[in-house]
């Protein structure tokens, strides 16, 4: 499939060879354990290591993130148990790894654990490449671009460049993104990274993460991982998100458009600060993003005046959720700082734009704007 296009693959992804009276896509394996005589050398053994419904969705999150290559991809039960599985797996003491300094927030924890193990962990910003400089000596570097949720992005070719030439792997977290908006490992990268919690599933019903890897020996390791700490998905999650992926082009093509409609109007707005979107031509980040990204995701960010100004703007919104998650195709924001762990202004609103009609939905903010600054 690695000549159709993304919507046809999306479709089509881990489905089964066609089977008289069977079903496109068969339910879910429910199993913790398999008819299993002689020695185990089978595909299925036992349901801490493997189950047919999450080989069907590995098989189509490979076939998204590397068309037409042979990868490895392991599913998780969130994306933080991914993240866990790459940083966690590799570092060992005395070891080196780069972190962004405004990533996800729960990435502060990872540190935590990482420097408990007698890990050193040195961060810098997304923007600017500026990893590039606390890079010498590391032996991971992860980067997250677009960045959550300042929504940053960095040179992952040339931060890949780098980083091989000083003897490091390099892991990308494409939650923004999702495959269809970028892919890692054509940029280099050796993990493919991402909570599928988000934009890949799209429902906001499931928690799940996956690591894609083209290296055989990093794809054992994180699978080894997984075995180990048990973090694994269970099979109705899996089918689920298998089943969601066949409508991801249409989600995150129709969540893209309306998410630049909205950032041009808030561009427009003079109560709006701050506003980032990679697919405005006047971001800071446009240029990188225009090179190596095909969509630019449905997340905006912006600052309001204070917090007063903002919780009265998403109280008066009434097709948006006051929710902590993005990527669905109902339409989320919430003030980032009520958590305290991004470095953001009290005003500061991330707004993951979903599925509904744009002029629905641009009205809405309009009204829930004019009203806030009363």
């Amino acid at each position: 499939m690695s000549t159709t296009s993304d919507g046809t693959r999306a479709v089509r992804a881990g489905l089964p060879a066609p089977e008289q009276y069977e079903p496109t896509l068969p339910g879910p394996v429910f199993a913790a354990h398999f008819h299993l005589s002689g020695e185990p050398v089978g595909p299925y053994t036992y349901g801490r290591e493997t189950n047919p419904t999450w080989t069907r969705l590995e098989q189509a999150i490979g076939e998204l993130e590397a068309p037409g290559e042979q990868v490895g991809t392991t599913v998780f039960a969130s994306g933080m148990a991914a993240v866990s599985a790459v940083l966690l797996s590799r570092a060992r003491t005395g070891d080196t790894v780069v972190l962004p300094d405004d990533g996800y927030q729960a990435l502060p924890l990872v540190r935590e654990q990482l420097e408990a193990y007698g890990v050193r962990v040195r961060t810098a910003p997304t923007g600017g490449d500026a990893q590039l400089r606390v890079l010498d000596g590391a032996k991971l570097l992860w980067l997250e671009t677009p960045s959550n949720p300042g929504l940053d992005v960095c040179d992952v070719r040339r931060l890949v460049a780098a980083a091989h030439e000083a003897g490091a792997l390099v892991a990308v977290d494409n939650t923004l993104a999702t495959p269809l908006g970028q892919r890692p490992l054509e940029l280099g990268a050796d993990f493919s990274v991402a909570s599928d919690t988000k934009g890949m599933t799209g429902h906001g019903d499931i928690l799940l993460g996956h690591v894609t890897c083209k290296d055989p020996e990093l794809s054992a390791g994180v699978r080894r991982w997984r075995k180990v700490v048990g973090a694994i998905p269970g099979p109705m999650e899996a089918w689920l998100a298998h089943r969601s992926l066949s409508t991801l082009q249409m989600r995150i093509d129709r969540q893209c458009d309306t998410a630049l409609v909205l950032a041009t109007a808030l561009s427009r707005r003079t109560d709006v600060t701050g506003l980032r979107y990679p697919g405005l031509p006047g971001d800071a980040s446009h240029a990188i993003a225009a090179r190596q990204m095909r969509r630019f995701g449905s997340v905006v960010s912006f600052v309001l005046a204070d917090k007063g100004t903002a919780e009265r703007f998403l109280d008066g919104l009434r097709l948006v959720d006051d929710a902590t998650s993005f990527g669905g195709i109902r339409s989320t924001a919430e003030r980032r700082a009520r958590w305290g762990g991004d470095a953001v202004p009290e005003g500061f609103i991330r707004f993951s734009v979903g599925a509904e009609d744009p002029d629905d939905l641009l009205a809405d903010v309009e009204n829930a704007l004019d009203r806030a600054a009363r």
